[in-house]
């Protein structure tokens, strides 16, 4: 093994192949950053320039846009309270607090080495237990997949701040929008109102962009009479100090453990990780009555989790041939283009280009660290732009990002939709992120219980039949009980 991860950082440390992992990790970071464009829509940019390249340094190149991608939503996330992908959501919640407070050099910072943390502990995972775990993932049916739904969904509640009946209204309404389109398994339209491009349904990453960015430009122009101009901060502190590393350990740690196990399950990504790390690094947090406020904690526990699913997620899909999420999707196409066929030969066959990937991910790691830090110091210079100017450029870079993503007015037409949805929401207490966590959790948990019923000749036992299941079902009995239990003491 040591032979062969030698051979492969021999590759990887080649003059052609660093310069264009260094080339895709920057270009990651800042197509990451940028609301509306995914690494996943980075990658198909890049699908011209791989055919033409040698099959491990074309990879190389493309898990280094994936990892830089994944990070690089932090960034936005952070300053604008703008997630530059699905998977920085959660980041927002306590990033952009911070910002406020003045912290953003401290924010991005935290949120570097985190990302380090979980994509470092990832690629080790990835590198030393990748078919032990692609085969636990194996082991997942239906009714696992939707007990896993049901826990992230109980994530509602502590989500919801002071308010959990505002909170569970507005991820009901995520699930109610989850639900318009076309049934999967009956093919009945639902909610459409005989609009064909309702039968689609509703794409993340519009919601996200309106939920998050345009309520926020909204708001912002609703205020803007009554806003002082914006402080220009002082940029320090970005490496964050030893106590500080120490304090958020345990949570980096931890996010990055959920984040492999959720990423090698396929179908799932950073999106729900992040939202799972967060909502256990609260519970479990000395200083959970900080969290929303700006605790350093709730920035590194998404973060973590979130790059932990890059390793998580090459699992499946370099051992059995399944991606784990869209990005590992784009990039399993891009192999078949290159010739390469995944699954349990590649192992065999290739070993080449498998131990130059487990190698170029440890390299990754530490290009994004730095490169991360770099940028952490000039990044936040987004914040001199007057507010007059900066929110019109969000807006443009909102719509921009939405249509790009399948060049449809529609999904203009969503995320301007949901971006006035989130407005009054913000307006009159209703918090957002129960609302995409019914979006992004709806249809995994409609769609598997309808299978496990179909497979079960309707027996609802199936859930409690099946260990996996019902572990996950006792943790979301746990998290709601916790939740529940918290409100009262807050109001006693």
């Amino acid at each position: 093994m040591m032979t062969n991860l030698l051979a492969g950082f021999s590759l990887v440390f080649q003059p052609f192949a660093f310069l264009l992992m260094t080339f895709g990790v920057v270009m990651g970071i800042i197509i990451g950053a940028l609301p509306g464009l995914t690494a996943s829509m980075g990658i198909i940019l890049l699908l011209p320039l791989v055919y033409r390249l040698e099959a491990s340094i074309a990879l190389v190149m493309l898990c280094g846009l994936f990892c830089g991608g994944m990070y690089g939503g932090s960034i936005s996330a952070i300053l604008l309270k703008t997630p530059g992908s699905p998977s920085a959501s959660a980041t927002v919640l306590d990033g952009y607090p911070l910002c406020e407070q003045g912290k953003a050099g401290k924010a991005l910072g935290i949120s570097t080495v985190s990302s380090f943390i979980g994509g470092l502990l990832s690629t080790i995972c990835l590198i030393l237990i990748a078919p032990q775990l692609a085969k636990v993932a194996l082991k997942f049916q239906a009714a696992d997949y939707f007990s896993l739904s049901i826990f992230g969904l109980t994530i509602m509640a502590s989500s919801s701040g002071k308010n959990i009946v505002k909170g569970l209204i507005a991820g009901c309404i995520g699930l109610l929008a989850s639900c318009v389109g076309i049934d999967t398994i009956v093919g009945v339209n639902r909610l459409t109102f005989n609009n064909m491009h309702l039968a689609g349904g509703f794409t993340l990453l519009p919601v996200l962009i309106g939920v998050f960015a345009i309520s926020e430009v909204l708001s912002q122009v609703q205020n803007s009479l009554h806003n002082a101009p914006p402080t220009i901060q002082a940029v320090k502190d970005i490496l964050p100090k030893w106590f500080e590393i120490k304090g958020i350990l345990p949570a980096a740690l931890v996010g990055g453990v959920l984040g492999v196990f959720i990423g090698i399950i396929p179908g799932t990504g950073g999106a729900i990780a992040c939202f799972l790390a967060y909502n256990l690094a609260q519970k479990f947090s000395k200083d959970r009555h900080l969290f929303g406020k700006g605790a350093l904690s709730g920035v590194a526990a998404p973060e973590s989790a979130n790059n932990a699913t890059t390793g998580g997620a090459l699992i499946p899909m370099l051992c059995l041939g399944i991606p784990g999420d869209v990005v590992t999707s784009v990039m399993l196409g891009a192999l078949i283009l290159i010739g390469v066929r995944p699954g349990p030969l590649l192992f065999v066959e290739n070993v080449d280009i498998v131990y130059a990937i487990f190698a170029g991910m440890i390299v990754i790691q530490f290009l994004m660290l730095g490169f991360g830090l770099l940028s952490a110091r000039y990044s936040p210079a987004i914040l001199k732009v007057p507010y007059n100017l900066l929110m019109p450029i969000i807006l443009v870079l909102c719509v921009v990002g939405s249509f790009s993503l399948n060049n449809s007015i529609y999904d203009v037409i969503v995320a301007l939709s949901f971006g006035v949805l989130g407005f009054f929401m913000r307006k009159w207490g209703y918090p957002g992120a129960p609302l995409v966590l019914g979006i992004i959790l709806g249809p995994m948990a409609e769609e598997n219980l309808n299978r496990a019923l179909l497979v079960s000749n309707n027996d609802w036992m199936i859930l409690l039949q099946r260990p996996l299941s019902l572990s996950f079902l006792v943790l979301a009995a746990i998290s709601i009980a916790f939740a529940l239990f918290s409100a009262r003491k807050k109001e006693a």
